[in-house]
Formats: C-alpha cells, sequence, structure tokens
C-alpha cells in the first residue's frame, strides 16, 4: 500500500466519514458553486452567513442571480469579505451556468476569479467529477508528513492523482478528512501529540 492511501485508511479510521455536499438537487449543487466562490480567503462560517443571507432573499437560483441589483448583491455577501469582486464572480458564475451545459474544468479556469482550487471544487463537489482538490491544509500537513516539498497545484494534485484510485466518492472524503485535520490538529501551530498521523509524521523529527 502506498503512502497517500495508507493516510487516507488512517484519517477514515480516526474520524469516520464526513458527508460533505450531499448535492441531490440543482438548488443544492448552485448552493454549493456559490460556497466554492465565496470560501476565497475566508473562513466557512462567515461563508454560512452570506449564503444564509442569499437564501433568506430566494437567490440560490442562477436565473434571479443574474438580475438581482449587484448593490444588493454586495450587502447580502458582505459576511464573506472581497464582496465587490465576490459578486463580480458571481454573477459570472450564474451566467456561465446559464449558458453552458457542457462544464470542463478548463472553461471554469476560463471564469475571471476562478483558480484551480475553486474549479476543482465545483467540479468534485457540486458536479461529482474526480478532481482532487489541493488547498492550503492539503498542502500544510504533506509538507509536515515530508512527502511533497512544493506549492506547485498541479504538481500536488497529479501526486494525489497517480497514488489514488480515480473515485469522486474517494477524493471527496479524502479532502474533507484533510480539512477536519488540518482545521482542528494540524494548525498553524500544531497538536502533534493528538494527531493520527504523528507516528508517521517528520514535523518534529
Amino acid at each position: 500500500m502506498n503512502k497517500f492511501k495508507q493516510i487516507y485508511q488512517i484519517l477514515y479510521r480516526a474520524y469516520g466519514p464526513q458527508y460533505w455536499w450531499p448535492c441531490s438537487t440543482k438548488e443544492k449543487k448552485f448552493e454549493m458553486v456559490i460556497g466554492a466562490i465565496l470560501t476565497q480567503n475566508t473562513s466557512w462560517k462567515n461563508v454560512e452567513k452570506a449564503i444564509e443571507n442569499l437564501k433568506n432573499n430566494k437567490l440560490i437560483n442562477p436565473d434571479k442571480l443574474i438580475k438581482v441589483n449587484i448593490a444588493k448583491l454586495k450587502k447580502l455577501i458582505k459576511p464573506a469579505g472581497y464582496y465587490n469582486q465576490k459578486a463580480e464572480r458571481l454573477k459570472l458564475m450564474a451566467r456561465f451556468l446559464k449558458e453552458n451545459k457542457n462544464i470542463t474544468r478548463e472553461k471554469l479556469l476560463g471564469i475571471k476569479g476562478i483558480g484551480p482550487e475553486t474549479a476543482d471544487s465545483i467540479l468534485l463537489y457540486a458536479l461529482k467529477q474526480p478532481y482532487f482538490v489541493i488547498d492550503a491544509y492539503t498542502k500544510r500537513i504533506f509538507k509536515r508528513l515530508g512527502f511533497i516539498d512544493s506549492d506547485n497545484y498541479n504538481e500536488l494534485q497529479n501526486l494525489f492523482t497517480k497514488n489514488l484510485d480515480i473515485n469522486v466518492k474517494l477524493f471527496n472524503e479524502y479532502h474533507a478528512l484533510i480539512v477536519k485535520l488540518g482545521k482542528e490538529i494540524c494548525t498553524k501551530i500544531p497538536a502533534c501529540k493528538k494527531c493520527p498521523l504523528d507516528f508517521i509524521c517528520k514535523h518534529n523529527i
């Protein structure tokens, strides 16, 4: 068994399934897309406040989001920060989804303000396509483990893809487990003694 699969099994045994993003309806899928954009450079708690504001105004809908006044949209998503840029990106994304039935990674990356992490989050969680999401938690944890020494997104994504079965459910669960570990244990000042990966981690060596 390779190290990437071993890490997944250890984390899964320690924390169990995370049940991230069960997108069963069009509205849920669009909510996930909105979340992927709003979470750029902010915490999920702030995103939840912004999404709740959008829900209360019945804006979890591409048609309505396209039509809503931009000033109103900025005010509603203000809790997520960078609301000027994010309001523009949400409208661009809503138009894109209305105009494109065949959504590809290349097309998503062509939208202003949509980088690889956001695009892959949309592809994996909303569209159920097997793209492994690389975020700050992934980089921090796997650098400390001694598995990687690069910050290049595509290089890191290729490492996971080459060492794992190409499977949407696996990629979803693995990323969710990484985020849980990064938020609760492997923080900027890590609680190594509580970490299920401590026995194979090189951070304290």
